[in-house]
């Protein structure tokens, strides 16, 4: 491709709306244009390098036996209400009217529309297991549209649905899909982590995400310091390993703390350690109020209380449920005296606690010389903290550390959940009916780019792995209207195309300044420059990523690009 005949608009200036590399170099570079608050366009680089992406997931997704389909990015709302994710998915999903009134919604995933395709197609055992992809824009309308392609609210995504007669095949089909992922991914250049997570609003339970490690990334992994262990902070466990405290209990007083609201205020107040008092926090779980009590230097997890109590909506109770059920303010809750109508369970390190301090249930009093059991009763104990670094890995080998992730793939175990809501069975061996098991995977296509983009670059560009780079290498011809360089640079790029190597030839009437500095920012893997000794033959070979520079001649060209592709 001759670049004066490509939509290649360069800027030097960073946008002022970017706020992350992957978005200021994509749009520095001409890959992409923002059209409208989380909506872009691709331009002829994004699109290849997108198309790059895709081309690495159908190989890997048909490599695991799954067949390549494409469903209407339009749904009516019936199928939606059948599973009842009409009323709960919340205000991301964008909903619109025909003209007969009738609802539809712009597709942010397609669970029900593959089910409703399965239900009518597939009735018996023999026809299982099933595995079909799509590969399709996707629609949430994000409250807060940020980080260019990280976070849009129209996306490509490819979302694959797995349809089994038990669960020894779901797991089979699980399994090879995450190995399919890891290859994705490792094709793809990056540095990730495969962590167990929470399905949330898409049901099922047993799933994992895969997430590229970056500073920027909005979620948090707890790993291990020597194992493979990793979770979304949100989903690891946490080990009952403590130890009990050693010393005599001592009598439960009753002290004030005045205007002391906070943990650190009344541990500070107290003379004590924040790990020696105990938080108490009421919580709406579904349709009852549970006070859930931690160790004061611990936060509570509602992701384990929802997941505890199988329920469909967890919150913290308002002030006014707060002060009316347990007759004080936030400040003061704690599990002693509780009224019967609130449960009261704690986390496993709430156990091991010796003459700790809690609320009173009093505003401006806590009591001292708690201790569990004696003073007070929890009707379960259970892991419901967020782990925390240093924390033993809950594995047991090593302790945890914290990194930031991107998230760019999300493999699911779905069960029943939609196949009963939807009525999809099948008839097995004996004639019965049986709802189908489900599994779902997805990865966000065009989030992968921003990714690689975060993970490749420099201060001067992007520096693109090559499996996926638009280009593998960028011929620059730095005066074309020498006769000598303009002549060799384009025997060269005809050398390399006629040999199957992508090419990029630099052909513009631009400053040699402008054309280095352009090809810096593209970051195309090798970069081929005529210059002044094309009269000779000879040209500078530069390695994008390691600024490696060696002078070859027009005969050793092809061979060394050749090594170089064979080894990328």
């Amino acid at each position: 491709m001759k670049q004066s005949n490509m939509l290649l608009p360069t800027l030097r200036e960073i946008p002022s709306d970017a706020e992350i590399k992957s978005h200021q170099l994509l749009v520095r570079a001409g890959f992409i244009r923002q059209v409208a608050s989380g909506l872009y366009s691709f331009l002829p680089m994004g699109k290849r390098v997108l198309r790059k992406v895709e081309d690495i997931v159908r190989e890997e997704m048909d490599a695991a036996g799954a067949n390549e389909m494409i469903m209407p990015a339009l749904q009516p709302s019936e199928l939606w209400k059948e599973t009842g994710r009409w009323d709960t998915f919340g205000p991301e999903l964008m909903r619109i009217h025909d003209r007969h009134e009738r609802e539809f919604a712009l597709g942010a995933t397609h669970e029900e529309v593959i089910t409703s395709i399965v239900r009518d197609e597939i009735n018996s055992y023999k026809k299982l297991p099933l595995t079909v992809y799509q590969i399709q824009s996707k629609f949430r309308d994000e409250k807060r549209p940020r980080f260019g392609l990280l976070r849009g609210r129209e996306f490509l995504m490819k979302d694959a649905y797995s349809f089994h007669e038990n669960f020894e095949s779901l797991d089979e089909t699980y399994d090879r899909l995450y190995t399919a992922y890891s290859n994705i991914f490792r094709r793809c250049g990056l540095n990730f982590r495969a962590v167990i997570a929470d399905s949330g609003a898409m049901g099922g339970k047993d799933t994992h995400e895969f997430m590229v490690l970056s500073e920027i990334g909005e979620d948090t992994i707890a790993y291990s310091d020597t194992s493979e262990f990793a979770a979304n902070i949100e989903m690891a466990p946490v080990a009952d390993s403590y130890t009990k405290q050693t010393g005599e209990e001592k009598a439960l007083e009753k002290v004030s703390t005045p205007n002391q609201k906070t943990m650190q205020e009344v541990a500070d107040y107290l003379g004590h350690d924040l790990s020696e008092g105990l938080k108490a926090l009421m919580f709406k779980v579904d349709d009852r109020f549970v006070l859930v009590v931690t160790r004061g230097d611990h936060e509570v997890n509602d992701i384990k209380l929802k997941n505890l109590y199988n329920a469909s909506i967890v919150e913290l109770a308002s002030e006014e449920e707060t002060l009316n059920i347990m007759k004080a303010g936030f400040g003061s809750l704690g599990p002693i005296n509780v009224p019967n109508d609130v449960e009261v369970i704690a986390d496993y390190a709430v156990k091991y606690v010796l003459n700790a301090s809690c609320g009173a249930n009093e505003d401006g009093h806590h009591y001292i010389n708690v201790n569990p059991n004696r003073d007070f009763q929890v009707k379960e104990y259970a892991d419901l903290r967020f782990i925390q670094e240093g924390d033993q890995s809950p594995d047991g080998q090593g302790t945890i550390k914290f990194a930031k992730g991107i998230e760019v793939g999300h493999i699911f175990k779905l069960g029943t959940f939609y196949s009963e809501k939807m009525n999809a069975s099948y008839l097995d061996q004996n004639g019965r009916a049986n709802p189908m098991i489900m599994g779902c995977y997805g990865i966000g296509v065009s989030r992968t780019v921003a990714a690689v983009v975060e993970q490749f670059h420099d201060e001067n560009g992007m520096t693109w792995p090559t499996n996926v780079a638009p280009f593998h290498v960028h011929v620059l011809a730095l005066n074309v209207k020498k006769d000598e360089q303009r002549e060799l640079a384009e025997k060269i790029y005809e050398t390399l195309k006629n040999a199957g190597v992508e090419v990029l030839y630099d052909d513009r009437q631009e400053r040699a300044g402008v054309k280095f500095a352009d090809s810096d920012l593209i970051g195309i893997p090798l970069r081929i420059t005529v210059g002044k000794r094309a009269d000779e033959g000879y040209v500078e070979c530069k390695f994008r990523r390691t600024g490696e520079q060696q002078d070859l001649h027009e005969s050793d060209i092809l061979n060394v690009v050749t090594k170089f592709l064979d080894e990328k």
